[in-house]
């Protein structure tokens, strides 16, 4: 898909969103779950300071003394990561078998006061969780007082964290599939409007149509009423531009019959030079507008689109008993090879026959006994080649014919026939190419642009001689 596409774009454009909110949804996700777990083993640890206070006493000297400890085993394991601390104001203190040798330090505080929770350096210098309260052992006055400190090892916590993130990146992974998934439904609905308006754009330059739909979306409407004005703007003038190319050929019509006229008045006063040279100038003329015209015309229908097809096979039969008319082509073998299937020329019948016309009759001027007509289709084009017996076509002469010159005045007509047909297919941008035959004379190759077959039925001429 190329870089420009506004699908592409909007496409990365939304996976970049999607990757970013994904990523700062896990950070705060992992944030809150981090406070929560902390404040969570922080009560925990409170109740396990409650349990202690609730069974301390103060002995002899200062000394405490626990009547039960707590159901715990991990309090008797030595490091186990779950520690608990008891420290009177007269310097004795009282641990848990899980400190080992390990001492605590002692952080006390006011009695009555709320436990605090803070950090704390444990054995093996691992970081620690701890909560202290102090607490009056006993309700008599002047009753001692003790520090009771329960701490756990961040390790545990961090245990938890990375099962939390076990589950939480697959998880944040198949919702940024989802809504990559989403989002590429939402593109596609988004731009479904575009893809008609294209739709709408090739039915006009096929000539299917002459205006958009108007079936869209109210922010896609601007763009489609720009469009039809600008449509039907250019109708208007090439409708404009075909009238006047038409008056043009009427008002030169006039002058050229007159003109002919004076020619043969030359002739019949004994002037045969004269009359020669403006005849030659009027025929030299006429062909000159019909060229112009010709072109005119399938530039305009090139360009309003193709509203018409022609089937090349019955147009193609519909020559050739034209020409097998003429004197000179009952003697020549005409063979016409054509696709089982029907080819179709998207345009208009009338410039098919005049571009089909001009090249089968300069072929019949110089053949000697044989002419040849093949066609091949692809890629929505397909290639008409017409090959003869004749002398050829030298190599310089294709730029001559494409300027409208004759290469040889051996032979009648205004050697304007290959020029027109040239004009004519590049119109439809077709192109004409001239290479030797395999039969040892001319091979013209016109490509021409092709049109679906539809309801045609099987058209083309037979090889016959």
């Amino acid at each position: 898909m190329s870089r420009r596409s506004l699908l592409a774009r909007l496409g990365c454009a939304a996976a970049l969103l999607i990757a970013l909110a994904l990523a700062v949804g896990g950070a705060g996700l992992t944030l809150i779950f981090d406070r929560q777990m902390e404040r969570r083993a922080a009560a925990e640890l409170g109740l396990y300071a409650k349990a202690l206070a609730a069974q301390l006493r103060i002995g002899d000297g200062g000394r405490p003394e626990l009547e039960a400890v707590p159901a715990e085993p991990r309090f008797d394991q030595p490091y186990s990561g779950l520690y608990w601390q008891i420290d009177t104001p007269a310097g004795r203190s009282l641990r848990s078998r899980s400190l080992w040798d390990y001492a605590l330090p002692a952080r006390p505080g006011q009695p009555g006061e709320a436990p605090v929770r803070h950090r704390l350096d444990g054995p093996e210098h691992a970081a620690l969780l701890a909560v202290s309260r102090t607490i009056v052992t006993d309700d008599a006055p002047g009753a001692p007082t003790a520090t009771i400190t329960v701490a756990l090892d961040y390790a545990d916590l961090a245990a938890e964290r990375r099962s939390f993130l076990e589950l939480l990146v697959p998880a944040l992974a198949g919702l940024g599939l989802l809504l990559a998934l989403a989002m590429a439904g939402l593109l596609y609905l988004a731009l479904r409007p575009f893809r008609g308006l294209r739709a709408d754009l090739q039915a006009i330059h096929a000539g299917r149509r002459r205006t958009l739909s108007r079936d869209v979306p109210d922010e896609v409407q601007p763009v489609v009423d720009d469009l039809n004005r600008l449509i039907a703007f250019q109708d208007a003038a090439l409708e404009r531009a075909c009238a006047q190319a038409g008056d043009l050929a009427h008002g030169l019509k006039t002058p050229l019959a007159v003109l002919g006229a004076m020619a043969r008045d030359a002739r019949r006063q004994g002037q045969p030079g004269v009359a020669g040279e403006i005849e030659g100038q009027v025929d030299l003329m006429r062909h000159h507008v019909e060229r112009a015209l010709a072109r005119a015309r399938a530039g305009m229908t090139a360009a309003v689109g193709r509203r018409a097809t022609a089937d090349v096979g019955r147009t193609l039969a519909s020559i050739l008993r034209a020409l097998r008319t003429l004197p000179d082509a009952q003697a020549l073998r005409w063979e016409v090879a054509l696709p089982s299937s029907p080819l179709r020329f998207a345009g208009d019948d009338g410039d098919l026959t005049e571009i089909l016309g001009n090249l089968l009759d300069n072929a019949r001027k110089w053949a000697r006994r044989h002419v040849r007509v093949s066609a091949d289709g692809r890629d929505g084009h397909f290639t008409l080649t017409i090959e003869d017996d004749g002398p050829g076509l030298p190599d310089d002469v294709a730029v001559r014919i494409e300027r409208g010159r004759r290469w040889d005045e051996s032979r009648p007509g205004s050697g304007f026939g290959l020029a027109i047909a040239r004009d004519l297919a590049e119109a439809y941008q077709g192109s004409l190419g001239f290479s030797r035959s395999p039969l040892g004379g001319l091979a013209v190759a016109v490509s021409l642009p092709a049109a679906p077959s539809g309801n045609a039925g099987r058209s083309g001429a037979p090889s016959s001689k």
